[in-house]
């Protein structure tokens, strides 16, 4: 079962070199644990997801100069949760990903969100 992302969730594309902490804006009000949910609105390069250090796809066409990742979201995170919404706007799943226009395709590798359960 998919699990919720939470504020400070860790993502990571195959062409960058580090990983990179989420930060949601798309929503102020549901949080878990006293950390923000995300929604699959939480795409825009800088404001929610930083760089993810060099780019392979852009150091290549720079012909092997180190090149820094600049993430050009295609759309919004897909799918997101098929049953929770916050505002109308689909939750955001650890089994969501986001289409980057250079090439790679973010995943998140760390969804911040740990639910106890009791047996």
């Amino acid at each position: 079962m998919p699990k919720v992302v939470c504020q400070g969730a860790m993502c990571k594309c195959p062409l960058g070199d580090a990983p990179a902490p989420l930060t949601v804006t798309s929503q102020q009000v549901v949080k878990i644990n006293g950390m923000l949910v995300a929604t699959i609105q939480d795409t825009a390069p800088g404001a929610n997801i930083p760089p993810f250090g060099t780019c392979k796809t852009l150091t290549a066409s720079a012909s092997g100069v180190p090149t820094p990742c600049a993430l050009a979201p295609v759309g919004t995170w897909m799918p997101g949760s098929i049953v929770k919404k916050i505002n109308n706007i689909p939750v955001l799943t650890d089994a969501s990903t986001l289409t980057c226009g250079i090439g790679g395709v973010v995943t998140v590798s760390n969804p911040n969100n740990v639910i106890e359960e009791t047996k």
